[in-house]
């Protein structure tokens, strides 16, 4: 896959082939967006076309709405690439989304970035806007010759759109599981295994602290049975991760990701990690001592255990 990073004015001269495009954000790639992408896909190979997704960076809310800015990510641009590679796709676009590109008129915009690009096919949700003041939509890209635009209906869960704003809120609000079903996959942070406070290792569970490589979003502090991958091994490995601040041992501290992986004993330092969120066990909680906490993660494990036996 090419990626080719678009900024305003677009004075990039790219002579790719006739392309089919899915225009969108596409944080998560959750089951909404994967349809506008298999709609692209099954489009272009149908017309010979190659398979473009284009996307934009930053969110647009830090631009034009810094009181609700959305700096942390489902799926941060590096992990979005690796999964648009995995399906396939020709090229990505990756556009600039700032003030001046903010400002473009909706047909500069399709003139600059779609027309000039040898877009042949435009496919995008119902709900899709662009140009300034989100002027353009849908029914404006229908109006151009030069390429035929195919509008996407929503993907709906108990009667409710599926939608990034969905699933950030369920992750925020201990429902990991509801998250996972219309992500179509359990919610994955990568990262890179640290130097911790090393506590773990002196009450019988040691752990990976986990540094993430971009900016995720974090989940609602707690305890989730998870597995993870180590670096290019495709070896699967159950465990339970917390998620806090470790308030046993501190009264403010970051909040950090340590990985208990059953059955491990390897020092894995400085190897990049890929952690997989299946289920929601508890609450962050301060404990009394010592006992109380190994009592609790030894609880967890168990459940975690159970829950993950499917990975054994």
């Amino acid at each position: 896959m090419k990626t080719y990073r678009l900024y305003y004015p677009n004075d990039l001269s790219i002579e790719n082939e006739p392309i089919a495009l899915a225009l969108g954000f596409f944080d998560g790639l959750h089951l909404g967006h994967q349809q506008v992408i298999d709609t692209m896909i099954e489009i272009a190979e149908e017309k010979g076309l190659k398979k473009a997704v284009m996307t934009f960076d930053p969110h647009p809310s830090v631009v034009l709405n810094p009181k609700m800015r959305r700096t942390t990510y489902i799926t941060p641009l590096k992990e979005k690439e690796e999964m648009l590679k995995e399906k396939g796709i020709d090229y990505l676009f990756v556009v600039n989304f700032s003030s001046d590109f903010a400002a473009l008129s909706h047909d500069t915009f399709v003139k600059e970035y779609l027309i000039s690009n040898n877009v042949k096919e435009v496919i995008a949700g119902f709900d899709f806007s662009y140009g300034q003041y989100g002027k353009g939509s849908i029914t404006t890209l229908k109006t151009y010759d030069e390429f035929n635009t195919t509008k996407v209906l929503p993907i709906n869960e108990n009667e409710e759109k599926i939608s990034t704003t969905k699933i950030r809120e369920l992750l925020l609000s201990d429902k990991l599981e509801e998250a996972n079903k219309i992500l179509g996959r359990p919610y994955q942070i990568n990262g890179v295994v640290v130097q911790g406070e090393k506590r773990g290792r002196t009450i019988g569970f040691r752990t990976a602290n986990i540094e993430p490589s971009g900016p995720f979003l974090l989940p609602s502090l707690g305890v989730y049975a998870v597995t993870m991958t180590i670096g290019a091994d495709d070896t699967i490995y159950r465990g339970v991760a917390s998620i806090g601040k470790k308030p046993t041992f501190h009264e403010d501290y970051k909040v950090t990701i340590e990985v208990h992986l059953i059955d491990f004993d390897r020092t894995i330092y400085g190897e990049e990690v890929s952690v997989y969120l299946h289920n929601y066990l508890r609450g962050e909680k301060k404990f009394d001592g010592l006992d109380d906490l190994i009592e609790a993660m030894t609880i967890d494990k168990e459940n975690a255990i159970q829950l993950l036996e499917k990975f054994e």
